[in-house]
């Protein structure tokens, strides 16, 4: 009963303070993995117009963007596949505040379905996954760092060092 209880006053307490931000910051966006997938299409529009790695890199976060209103579908029991090709074609007529719609199993302008989010909650996520991608990406780096002295030896069975 106290495990309810305290979960029910943690959950009043975030509603409290989303309609907080909210209030303080009043730019929304689509929910429903509508902004995703419009930044998702911007990016691949982008990668194309760059070479090398930095494309392939490019390449990979839109992807990686994709993974919001997928997770979705999956979470609703929709076939992901379907939903996801026919937001990318209206994403790419213009269509930049599609989403999924649950209630259709469908996709639709969240934006006039009032489904939203504030931006800030999305600027946030984003930043904090870039963050996370970096310090994973620097920690990648400086195991494999080329410049070091070190020379690992080689463990393979029959070789002696």
């Amino acid at each position: 009963k106290q495990w309810y209880q305290r979960r029910v006053a943690i959950t009043a307490g975030d509603a409290i303070m989303i309609v907080r931000r909210a209030l303080k910051n009043d730019s929304i966006v689509a929910g429903g993995g509508a902004i995703e997938m419009e930044l998702s299409k911007e990016l691949r529009n982008y990668a194309k117009t760059i070479h090398g790695k930095e494309q392939l890199l490019i390449t990979a976060y839109a992807k990686a963007l994709e993974i919001i209103p997928r997770q979705l579908c999956d979470n609703a029991g929709f076939d992901a596949i379907t939903i996801l090709n026919k937001l990318r074609q209206k994403h790419a007529q213009g269509g930049k505040w599609m989403g999924v719609d649950i209630t259709s199993e469908d996709i639709a302008d969240n934006f006039e379905a009032c489904v939203w989010e504030p931006s800030i909650v999305k600027i946030n996520a984003l930043t904090a996954a870039c963050e996370a991608c970096c310090t994973i990406l620097s920690i990648d780096e400086t195991v494999k760092n080329p410049n070091s002295n070190y020379k690992a030896p080689n463990a393979l069975p029959g070789n002696q060092f």
